[in-house]
């Protein structure tokens, strides 16, 4: 059953989702080779409560960390332990969940680290602008594949990587996982239709290589099959008559990464968006 939004709850998924990008801005101006999964996992958490939340992730079917962290080819789901040391020339996806005031908020980021590989530095940008292209299809009337077809026209198409399957975008609201379910894959005018006051959590996960993925023992990490870097951006926002709007905030993480000398910029790619 899809839960459609009132302007209170979404200025209330608003704040939930700031404090998602708060967390996630710390982790991008602390980033540094040498660092560990656990060490930003906990400076998160911290954050998270200090500003009244809880972690969403944390306990969630039993994963342990308040943060999903996954390097290189691992595309989510990663555990973060004192074990994941950060190296010059990883990508690091950070997805951070926060339930607050009743209502979850979603985001993620990869933060390319050190001195990265231009080949893996242009998948992050193109899975970046993914991620725009999709929201700029989130409109009233559309349908849920005008979304996907997005996301695939233009990473799997347009520029040749592998749209992960098996892993998709969802509603989101009082529960973390709504429906509906948002593939990054899809064709033009099909699914569910977009009406006003619907939240989804839009997140291409975005393979160098092929679509094909894997389960690590650990029964969490996903990764590429052929185990070369994903990449996996994602906002939450809400469908309104006026327009999309994104209720995270990416902006505050680019300025934190814009501060940090061991972090790059990643961005989109201007003419496409």
């Amino acid at each position: 059953m899809v839960f459609y939004k009132t302007e209170e709850e979404i200025e209330l998924l608003k704040e939930s989702n700031r404090v998602v990008c708060m967390a996630l801005a710390h982790v991008g101006s602390m980033l540094r080779p040498g660092m560990t999964g656990a060490e930003i996992d906990k400076a998160a958490e911290e954050l998270i409560r200090d500003h009244g939340g809880v972690p969403s992730f944390k306990g969630y079917q039993g994963f342990p960390g308040s943060l999903c962290v996954s390097v290189n080819e691992q595309v989510v789901h990663g555990i973060p332990t004192k074990d994941q040391v950060f190296q010059d020339g990883d990508i690091v996806s950070v997805d951070c969940g926060v339930h607050l005031n009743g209502f979850h908020g979603d985001s993620a980021y990869t933060f390319p680290v050190g001195e990265v590989e231009e080949a893996v530095m242009e998948l992050c940008r193109v899975t970046n602008t993914s991620l725009y292209k999709a929201i700029d299809a989130a409109t009233v009337g559309n349908r849920i594949g005008d979304i996907g077809f997005a996301v695939q026209q233009y990473a799997e198409r347009e520029h040749g990587y592998g749209i992960v399957r098996e892993l998709v975008g969802h509603g989101i609201g009082r529960e973390l996982h709504e429906a509906p379910e948002v593939p990054n894959y899809g064709k033009r005018g099909r699914g569910p239709v977009l009406k006003h006051g619907l939240v989804i959590a839009i997140e291409p996960m975005v393979n160098l290589g092929r679509k094909e993925v894997r389960t690590e023992r650990d029964g969490w990490t996903i990764y590429a099959k052929d185990r070369k870097p994903s990449a996996h951006y994602e906002h939450s926002i809400v469908v309104l008559k006026t327009g999309p709007q994104p209720l995270s905030d990416h902006s505050i993480i680019e300025e934190a990464v814009e501060k940090n000398p061991d972090v790059q910029f990643v961005g989109v790619i201007s003419e496409a968006v």
